[in-house]
Protein backbone atom coordinates (compact mmCIF):
# COMPACT_ATOMS: atom_id res chain seq x y z
CA UNK A 1 0.00 0.00 0.00
CA UNK A 2 1.74 3.66 -0.78
CA UNK A 3 0.23 7.21 0.47
CA UNK A 4 0.06 9.41 -2.45
CA UNK A 5 -0.09 12.67 -0.41
CA UNK A 6 -0.98 15.59 -2.55
CA UNK A 7 -1.03 19.49 -1.87
CA UNK A 8 2.00 20.60 0.18
CA UNK A 9 0.78 23.73 1.16
CA UNK A 10 1.14 25.64 4.50
CA UNK A 11 -1.51 23.40 6.31
CA UNK A 12 -0.39 19.92 5.01
CA UNK A 13 3.51 20.04 6.12
CA UNK A 14 3.45 18.78 9.83
CA UNK A 15 1.44 15.74 9.33
CA UNK A 16 3.09 14.74 6.21
CA UNK A 17 6.27 14.95 7.43
CA UNK A 18 5.17 12.66 10.77
CA UNK A 19 3.76 10.07 8.11
CA UNK A 20 6.96 10.36 6.24
CA UNK A 21 9.38 9.94 9.47
CA UNK A 22 6.71 6.69 10.65
CA UNK A 23 8.31 4.98 7.81
CA UNK A 24 5.00 4.61 5.61
CA UNK A 25 5.53 4.42 2.05
CA UNK A 26 4.89 8.07 0.39
CA UNK A 27 4.83 9.82 -2.70
CA UNK A 28 4.31 13.55 -2.32
CA UNK A 29 2.48 15.03 -4.99
CA UNK A 30 2.65 19.25 -5.59
CA UNK A 31 1.96 21.31 -8.42
CA UNK A 32 5.09 22.93 -7.72
CA UNK A 33 7.79 20.47 -7.04
CA UNK A 34 10.40 22.72 -5.76
CA UNK A 35 7.66 23.97 -2.81
CA UNK A 36 7.57 20.06 -2.43
CA UNK A 37 11.49 19.52 -2.17
CA UNK A 38 11.39 22.91 0.51
CA UNK A 39 8.73 21.52 3.02
CA UNK A 40 9.92 17.55 2.69
CA UNK A 41 12.77 17.25 0.67
CA UNK A 42 15.14 16.39 3.80
CA UNK A 43 13.33 13.71 4.25
CA UNK A 44 12.22 11.71 1.29
CA UNK A 45 13.16 11.76 -2.44
CA UNK A 46 9.41 10.52 -3.80
CA UNK A 47 8.59 13.81 -4.39
CA UNK A 48 6.22 13.74 -8.11
CA UNK A 49 5.00 16.88 -9.92
CA UNK A 50 1.27 16.77 -9.32
CA UNK A 51 -0.79 15.60 -12.51
CA UNK A 52 -3.83 13.98 -12.40
CA UNK A 53 -3.14 11.51 -14.99
CA UNK A 54 0.12 10.61 -14.04
CA UNK A 55 -1.79 9.86 -10.26
CA UNK A 56 -3.78 7.58 -12.18
CA UNK A 57 -1.02 5.83 -13.95
CA UNK A 58 0.84 5.09 -10.05
CA UNK A 59 -2.38 4.39 -8.15
CA UNK A 60 -2.36 1.15 -6.94
CA UNK A 61 -5.84 -0.90 -5.62
CA UNK A 62 -5.81 -0.67 -1.72
CA UNK A 63 -3.71 2.84 -2.02
CA UNK A 64 -4.48 5.74 0.01
CA UNK A 65 -4.49 9.46 -1.58
CA UNK A 66 -4.50 12.30 0.61
CA UNK A 67 -6.06 15.41 -1.14
CA UNK A 68 -4.79 18.44 0.37
CA UNK A 69 -5.53 20.34 -2.70
CA UNK A 70 -7.72 23.32 -3.81
CA UNK A 71 -11.35 22.67 -2.81
CA UNK A 72 -11.95 22.04 -6.64
CA UNK A 73 -9.56 19.25 -6.98
CA UNK A 74 -11.38 17.10 -4.11
CA UNK A 75 -14.18 15.05 -6.32
CA UNK A 76 -12.18 14.58 -8.80
CA UNK A 77 -9.39 12.79 -7.03
CA UNK A 78 -11.94 10.60 -5.17
CA UNK A 79 -13.53 9.93 -8.48
CA UNK A 80 -10.27 8.77 -9.90
CA UNK A 81 -9.53 6.71 -6.75
CA UNK A 82 -13.02 4.72 -7.09
CA UNK A 83 -12.10 4.32 -10.64
CA UNK A 84 -8.77 3.02 -9.16
CA UNK A 85 -10.35 1.16 -6.48
CA UNK A 86 -8.04 3.10 -3.90
CA UNK A 87 -8.91 5.15 -0.67
CA UNK A 88 -9.74 9.13 -0.41
CA UNK A 89 -8.96 11.03 2.55
CA UNK A 90 -9.24 15.32 2.84
CA UNK A 91 -9.63 17.76 5.19
CA UNK A 92 -12.77 20.00 3.70
CA UNK A 93 -16.33 19.69 4.52
CA UNK A 94 -18.02 16.90 2.16
CA UNK A 95 -19.80 18.67 -0.82
CA UNK A 96 -23.18 17.14 -2.22
CA UNK A 97 -21.02 15.84 -5.20
CA UNK A 98 -18.61 14.33 -2.74
CA UNK A 99 -22.07 12.67 -0.53
CA UNK A 100 -22.93 11.43 -4.30
CA UNK A 101 -20.47 8.97 -4.31
CA UNK A 102 -20.97 7.04 -0.98
CA UNK A 103 -23.09 3.95 -2.63
CA UNK A 104 -20.50 3.25 -4.71
CA UNK A 105 -17.84 3.72 -2.35
CA UNK A 106 -20.03 1.63 -0.15
CA UNK A 107 -20.35 -1.29 -2.80
CA UNK A 108 -16.84 -1.33 -3.61
CA UNK A 109 -15.25 -1.31 -0.23
CA UNK A 110 -13.23 1.79 0.03
CA UNK A 111 -13.17 4.85 2.56
CA UNK A 112 -13.82 8.30 1.64
CA UNK A 113 -12.93 9.88 4.52
CA UNK A 114 -13.29 14.24 5.09
CA UNK A 115 -13.79 16.65 7.48
CA UNK A 116 -10.49 15.32 9.52
CA UNK A 117 -8.62 18.69 10.25
CA UNK A 118 -9.11 21.27 12.51
CA UNK A 119 -12.54 22.52 11.96
CA UNK A 120 -14.52 20.55 10.19
CA UNK A 121 -12.44 17.86 12.29
CA UNK A 122 -11.42 18.11 16.20
CA UNK A 123 -14.52 20.14 16.61
CA UNK A 124 -16.14 17.12 15.35
CA UNK A 125 -14.63 14.88 17.80
CA UNK A 126 -15.33 17.28 20.87
CA UNK A 127 -18.99 17.49 19.97
CA UNK A 128 -19.41 13.46 19.80
CA UNK A 129 -17.40 13.08 23.22
CA UNK A 130 -19.87 15.93 24.82
CA UNK A 131 -23.01 14.43 23.02
CA UNK A 132 -21.99 10.87 24.04
CA UNK A 133 -21.13 11.60 27.76
CA UNK A 134 -24.76 13.92 28.38
CA UNK A 135 -26.51 10.99 26.64
CA UNK A 136 -25.13 8.49 29.35
CA UNK A 137 -25.45 10.84 32.48
CA UNK A 138 -27.99 10.63 34.58
CA UNK A 139 -28.98 14.34 34.05
CA UNK A 140 -30.18 13.27 30.57
CA UNK A 141 -34.21 14.14 30.25
CA UNK A 142 -36.41 14.56 27.28
CA UNK A 143 -37.71 17.70 29.19
CA UNK A 144 -34.41 19.28 29.04
CA UNK A 145 -33.89 22.66 26.57
CA UNK A 146 -30.52 21.86 24.84
CA UNK A 147 -28.08 24.15 23.83
CA UNK A 148 -24.70 23.47 21.12
CA UNK A 149 -21.95 25.57 19.97
CA UNK A 150 -18.99 25.23 18.20
CA UNK A 151 -16.65 28.16 17.60
CA UNK A 152 -13.11 28.15 15.98
CA UNK A 153 -11.04 30.35 14.85
CA UNK A 154 -7.14 31.07 13.57
CA UNK A 155 -5.88 34.20 15.27
CA UNK A 156 -2.90 36.29 15.74
CA UNK A 157 -0.98 35.48 18.63
CA UNK A 158 -0.01 39.64 18.86
CA UNK A 159 -3.11 41.71 18.40
CA UNK A 160 -2.32 43.95 15.18
CA UNK A 161 -4.77 46.85 14.27
CA UNK A 162 -6.75 44.59 11.76
CA UNK A 163 -7.48 42.08 14.55
CA UNK A 164 -6.57 39.12 12.16
CA UNK A 165 -3.61 38.06 10.56
CA UNK A 166 -3.28 35.79 7.06
CA UNK A 167 -1.07 33.09 6.29
CA UNK A 168 -2.94 32.21 2.34
CA UNK A 169 -4.56 34.29 0.25
CA UNK A 170 -7.75 36.05 1.82
CA UNK A 171 -10.38 35.51 -0.95
CA UNK A 172 -11.87 32.80 1.16
CA UNK A 173 -12.29 34.69 3.85
CA UNK A 174 -13.95 37.02 1.99
CA UNK A 175 -16.18 34.77 0.23
CA UNK A 176 -17.18 33.35 3.01
CA UNK A 177 -18.12 36.63 4.34
CA UNK A 178 -20.70 36.38 1.49
CA UNK A 179 -22.40 33.63 2.35
CA UNK A 180 -25.18 33.19 4.22
CA UNK A 181 -25.50 30.69 7.81
CA UNK A 182 -28.24 28.61 8.73
CA UNK A 183 -28.40 27.70 12.65
CA UNK A 184 -30.94 27.39 15.32
CA UNK A 185 -31.89 30.45 17.84
CA UNK A 186 -34.52 30.12 20.44
CA UNK A 187 -36.09 26.76 19.51
CA UNK A 188 -36.30 28.50 15.47
CA UNK A 189 -34.29 28.83 12.23
CA UNK A 190 -32.54 31.93 12.62
CA UNK A 191 -30.91 32.80 9.21
CA UNK A 192 -27.96 35.42 8.77
CA UNK A 193 -27.71 36.93 5.33
CA UNK A 194 -24.19 37.89 6.16
CA UNK A 195 -22.05 37.06 9.18
CA UNK A 196 -21.78 40.56 10.64
CA UNK A 197 -25.45 40.69 10.84
CA UNK A 198 -25.06 38.21 13.41
CA UNK A 199 -21.98 38.95 15.87
CA UNK A 200 -22.16 38.49 19.13
CA UNK A 201 -19.74 38.34 22.43
CA UNK A 202 -18.54 34.71 23.78
CA UNK A 203 -16.41 34.67 27.01
CA UNK A 204 -13.90 31.52 26.64
CA UNK A 205 -13.30 29.36 29.33
CA UNK A 206 -9.80 29.40 29.73
CA UNK A 207 -7.02 29.52 32.46
CA UNK A 208 -7.80 33.17 32.48
CA UNK A 209 -11.27 34.02 30.66
CA UNK A 210 -11.22 35.90 27.52
CA UNK A 211 -13.70 37.48 25.56
CA UNK A 212 -13.90 36.75 21.76
CA UNK A 213 -16.32 37.54 19.06
CA UNK A 214 -18.25 35.12 17.33
CA UNK A 215 -20.69 34.46 14.34
CA UNK A 216 -22.75 31.43 12.59
CA UNK A 217 -21.33 30.21 9.29
CA UNK A 218 -22.59 28.26 6.69
CA UNK A 219 -24.94 25.14 7.40
CA UNK A 220 -25.70 24.26 10.76
CA UNK A 221 -28.73 22.50 10.68
CA UNK A 222 -27.32 19.26 8.54
CA UNK A 223 -24.88 18.56 11.78
CA UNK A 224 -27.46 18.17 14.24
CA UNK A 225 -28.21 14.73 12.38
CA UNK A 226 -24.47 14.11 12.09
CA UNK A 227 -23.65 15.12 15.75
CA UNK A 228 -26.55 12.03 16.56
CA UNK A 229 -28.59 14.29 18.65
CA UNK A 230 -31.24 12.17 20.27
CA UNK A 231 -34.87 13.43 17.69
CA UNK A 232 -37.04 13.78 21.19
CA UNK A 233 -34.05 16.61 22.25
CA UNK A 234 -35.68 20.21 22.65
CA UNK A 235 -33.14 22.22 20.91
CA UNK A 236 -32.99 25.51 21.90
CA UNK A 237 -29.58 26.83 20.28
CA UNK A 238 -27.62 25.00 17.76
CA UNK A 239 -24.33 26.66 16.15
CA UNK A 240 -21.13 25.91 14.16
CA UNK A 241 -19.75 29.43 13.95
CA UNK A 242 -16.35 31.19 13.83
CA UNK A 243 -14.26 33.16 16.39
CA UNK A 244 -12.52 36.14 16.07
CA UNK A 245 -10.25 38.96 18.60
CA UNK A 246 -12.57 40.94 20.14
CA UNK A 247 -12.46 44.00 18.64
CA UNK A 248 -12.36 42.37 15.26
CA UNK A 249 -15.89 43.65 13.68
CA UNK A 250 -15.15 47.40 14.39
CA UNK A 251 -11.78 46.98 12.70
CA UNK A 252 -13.70 45.39 10.46
CA UNK A 253 -16.27 47.37 9.45
CA UNK A 254 -15.06 49.07 6.07
CA UNK A 255 -14.50 45.86 4.31
CA UNK A 256 -18.06 44.98 5.38
CA UNK A 257 -18.88 47.49 3.73
CA UNK A 258 -16.91 47.12 0.66
CA UNK A 259 -18.30 43.43 0.23
CA UNK A 260 -21.99 44.29 0.52
CA UNK A 261 -21.44 46.95 -2.14
CA UNK A 262 -20.21 44.43 -4.85
CA UNK A 263 -22.96 43.58 -7.47
CA UNK A 264 -23.62 41.47 -10.39
CA UNK A 265 -20.51 40.78 -12.66
CA UNK A 266 -18.12 42.75 -10.73
CA UNK A 267 -18.32 40.58 -7.58
CA UNK A 268 -15.10 38.54 -8.51
CA UNK A 269 -13.35 41.19 -9.38
CA UNK A 270 -13.60 43.27 -6.68
CA UNK A 271 -13.34 40.44 -5.00
CA UNK A 272 -9.86 39.84 -5.97
CA UNK A 273 -8.87 43.30 -5.40
CA UNK A 274 -9.70 43.87 -1.88
CA UNK A 275 -7.95 40.20 -1.23
CA UNK A 276 -4.95 41.44 -2.39
CA UNK A 277 -4.81 44.88 -0.71
CA UNK A 278 -5.67 43.10 2.57
CA UNK A 279 -2.29 40.26 1.71
CA UNK A 280 -0.27 43.03 1.51
CA UNK A 281 -1.37 45.36 4.27
CA UNK A 282 -1.89 41.91 6.97
CA UNK A 283 0.16 38.85 5.95
CA UNK A 284 1.72 36.77 8.86
CA UNK A 285 5.31 37.57 8.75
CA UNK A 286 8.16 34.62 8.54
CA UNK A 287 8.25 33.31 12.08
CA UNK A 288 5.49 34.99 13.54
CA UNK A 289 3.19 33.08 16.10
CA UNK A 290 -0.50 32.59 15.16
CA UNK A 291 -2.76 30.79 17.79
CA UNK A 292 -6.18 28.59 17.21
CA UNK A 293 -8.91 28.96 19.61
CA UNK A 294 -11.62 26.34 19.96
CA UNK A 295 -14.83 25.87 21.94
CA UNK A 296 -16.75 23.44 21.80
CA UNK A 297 -20.40 23.69 24.32
CA UNK A 298 -22.82 21.31 25.40
CA UNK A 299 -25.59 22.24 28.18
CA UNK A 300 -28.88 20.74 29.41
CA UNK A 301 -30.65 23.73 31.62
CA UNK A 302 -34.67 22.90 32.80
CA UNK A 303 -36.22 26.80 32.77
CA UNK A 304 -33.51 28.80 34.31
CA UNK A 305 -31.38 25.85 36.23
CA UNK A 306 -28.98 24.26 34.45
CA UNK A 307 -28.68 20.65 34.39
CA UNK A 308 -25.64 19.52 33.20
CA UNK A 309 -23.26 21.81 30.88
CA UNK A 310 -19.56 20.74 29.99
CA UNK A 311 -17.09 22.77 27.33
CA UNK A 312 -14.36 21.61 25.48
CA UNK A 313 -11.31 24.41 25.10
CA UNK A 314 -8.12 24.19 23.23
CA UNK A 315 -5.68 26.84 23.01
CA UNK A 316 -2.77 26.57 20.56
CA UNK A 317 -0.04 28.94 19.76
CA UNK A 318 2.64 28.03 16.80
CA UNK A 319 6.26 27.19 17.24
CA UNK A 320 9.55 27.13 15.74
CA UNK A 321 8.13 24.02 14.01
CA UNK A 322 5.30 24.73 12.61
CA UNK A 323 2.11 27.41 12.77
CA UNK A 324 -0.59 26.22 15.13
CA UNK A 325 -3.37 25.74 11.98
CA UNK A 326 -0.36 23.55 10.25
CA UNK A 327 -0.32 21.04 13.32
CA UNK A 328 -4.08 21.02 14.19
CA UNK A 329 -5.62 20.64 10.15
CA UNK A 330 -2.24 17.97 9.14
CA UNK A 331 -1.94 16.08 12.36
CA UNK A 332 -5.49 14.70 12.18
CA UNK A 333 -5.53 14.22 8.46
CA UNK A 334 -2.23 11.27 9.05
CA UNK A 335 -4.75 9.97 12.12
CA UNK A 336 -7.07 9.31 9.55
CA UNK A 337 -4.65 7.86 7.00
CA UNK A 338 -3.19 5.23 9.62
CA UNK A 339 -7.18 4.02 10.42
CA UNK A 340 -8.04 3.35 6.65
CA UNK A 341 -4.82 1.62 6.26
CA UNK A 342 -5.40 -0.71 9.53
CA UNK A 343 -8.94 -1.24 8.41
CA UNK A 344 -11.00 1.28 10.95
CA UNK A 345 -12.85 3.67 9.14
CA UNK A 346 -15.88 2.26 7.35
CA UNK A 347 -16.35 2.18 3.41
CA UNK A 348 -17.93 5.13 2.16
CA UNK A 349 -18.25 8.86 2.32
CA UNK A 350 -17.62 9.95 6.00
CA UNK A 351 -16.59 12.44 8.26
CA UNK A 352 -14.45 12.75 11.03
CA UNK A 353 -15.06 9.03 12.98
CA UNK A 354 -17.88 8.90 15.61
CA UNK A 355 -16.84 5.78 17.39
CA UNK A 356 -15.83 6.90 20.77
CA UNK A 357 -12.57 4.10 20.52
CA UNK A 358 -11.32 5.87 17.82
CA UNK A 359 -12.34 9.49 19.16
CA UNK A 360 -10.37 8.90 21.94
CA UNK A 361 -7.23 8.18 20.86
CA UNK A 362 -7.26 10.88 18.67
CA UNK A 363 -8.20 13.52 21.16
CA UNK A 364 -5.52 12.21 23.43
CA UNK A 365 -3.00 12.32 20.72
CA UNK A 366 -4.22 15.91 20.15
CA UNK A 367 -3.32 16.95 23.79
CA UNK A 368 0.45 17.11 22.58
CA UNK A 369 -0.45 19.50 19.49
CA UNK A 370 -1.91 22.23 21.98
CA UNK A 371 -0.53 24.35 25.01
CA UNK A 372 -4.12 24.01 25.95
CA UNK A 373 -6.76 21.10 25.90
CA UNK A 374 -9.75 20.59 28.57
CA UNK A 375 -12.64 19.66 29.38
CA UNK A 376 -14.59 22.54 31.81
CA UNK A 377 -17.68 21.19 33.51
CA UNK A 378 -20.41 24.31 35.42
Amino acid sequence: MTIHWCGTGLSAIPGLRKLITNGHDIIVWNRTIEKAISAVGDITKAIKEFDIHELESHLKKGDIVVSMLPGDWHVPVAKLCLKSQSHFVSSSYISPEMRGLHNLAVEMGLCLVNEVGLDPGIDHLMAHTLIEDYRNSKDQDDKNDISFFSYCGGIPKVKNPFFYKFSWSPLGVLKALKSPSRSIKDFKEFDARRPWNAISTYTAPLPVPEEFEVYPNRDSLPFIDQYRLNNNWRIKEFVRGTLRLKGWENAWSEIFSEIENLSGENDDEGLIKISDQLWLENAYDKNEVDRVVLVVSLKASNGERTKWHKTYVLDAHGDSVSTAMARLVSFPVSFAVEAVAQGKIAPGVSAAPSEMSIVNDWLNKIKSLAQHLEIVSK
